[in-house]
C-alpha cells in the first residue's frame, strides 16, 4: 500500500521567527501573519514605541528588540538573546529597508551609502548572524525581501534598485551554500503595495494586470509559505508578488 497522503502544512507552531523592520508596514503584516500561523515572533526595529506596542498587542508569543540592521554587534546580540530566551531562530525575515531617489548626476554618495547600508549590508549581516544557530538546529528558513526593482531598472532609484538586485544575488549564493545544512534561502519581490512608503504614487498610473494595488497581507502569505514546511523543497527562488506588473508590457 502507498503511504497516506500528507497535505502540506503552513503551521509554524513551536517555531521562532525574527522580522526586521517589523513594527509597521509590510514588516508588521509579516509579523502578524507569522504569529497567526503559530510562530513566536521577535519584532526587530528602530521604531521602539511602535514595535513594543505591536508586541504587547500580539501577546505572549511576541517580543520586541531594538535593532539597527547596519549594526554588526546589534545583530550578534539579538540572535544570542533570541536563542537563549526562546531556544532557536527558525525563521529570519530580512525586511527592513529604505528608499531614496535622485537623477544620477545628483545622486550623492551619502544617498548611495545609506540605502546600500540598510537594504543590502543589513541583509548580509542578518544572514551571517543567524546561520550558526540554524546550522546547530539543522534547519532554517531565511526570507529576504527584495522588490520588483530587483528584477528591472527604475529611473532615479539607483541605490534602491542596486540594493534589491544585490539581495536577489546574495539569496542565490546563500541558497547554494547552505542547502546541505538544511537551511533554505529565498527572496520575495513585492510590487506596488499600499504602505506609508507608497502613498505618493498613484496606482492608476501603473499597469497591474490584476487591476488593483496590493495590500501587505498579499505579500505576507508568500512569507508564511516560505517560512513553513509547505515550501520544504523551495530554495534560491524568487517569489514575485506584484499582481503581474513585471509581466505586463507597458504601453504609452
Amino acid at each position: 500500500m502507498s503511504a497516506p497522503f500528507a497535505a502540506p502544512s503552513f503551521a509554524l507552531d513551536g517555531r521562532v521567527a525574527v522580522v526586521t523592520g517589523g513594527a509597521r508596514g509590510l514588516g508588521e503584516a509579516y509579523a502578524r501573519s507569522l504569529h497567526a500561523a503559530g510562530a513566536t515572533v521577535v519584532i526587530a526595529d528602530v521604531l521602539d514605541d511602535a514595535g513594543a506596542a505591536l508586541a504587547a498587542e500580539l501577546g505572549e508569543r511576541a517580543r520586541f528588540a531594538h535593532l539597527d540592521v547596519t549594526d554588526e554587534a546589534g545583530w550578534a546580540a539579538l540572535i544570542e538573546q533570541a536563542v537563549a530566551e526562546l531556544g532557536a531562530v527558525d525563521v529570519l525575515v530580512n525586511n527592513a529597508g529604505i528608499a531614496n531617489a535622485a537623477p544620477i548626476e545628483h545622486f550623492s554618495l551619502a544617498k548611495w551609502d545609506a540605502v546600500i547600508g540598510v537594504n543590502l549590508t543589513g541583509v548580509f549581516l542578518g544572514c551571517r548572524a543567524v546561520v550558526p544557530a540554524m546550522k546547530a538546529a539543522g534547519r532554517g528558513s531565511i526570507v529576504n525581501v527584495s522588490s520588483v526593482e530587483g528584477l528591472r531598472g527604475s529611473p532615479h532609484l539607483h541605490g534602491y534598485t542596486a540594493s534589491k538586485f544585490g539581495v536577489r544575488g546574495l539569496t542565490k549564493s546563500l541558497a547554494v551554500e547552505l542547502g546541505a545544512d538544511g537551511i533554505r534561502v529565498n527572496s520575495v519581490h513585492p510590487g506596488f503595495i499600499r504602505t506609508d512608503m507608497t502613498t505618493r504614487i498613484d496606482p492608476e498610473r501603473l499597469d497591474i494586470p490584476l487591476g488593483r494595488p496590493g495590500d501587505p497581507v498579499d505579500v505576507a502569505g508568500a512569507v508564511v509559505f516560505l517560512a513553513s514546511d509547505a515550501s520544504s523543497f523551495v530554495t534560491g527562488a524568487e517569489l514575485v508578488v506584484d499582481g503581474g506588473m513585471v509581466t505586463a508590457i507597458a504601453h504609452r
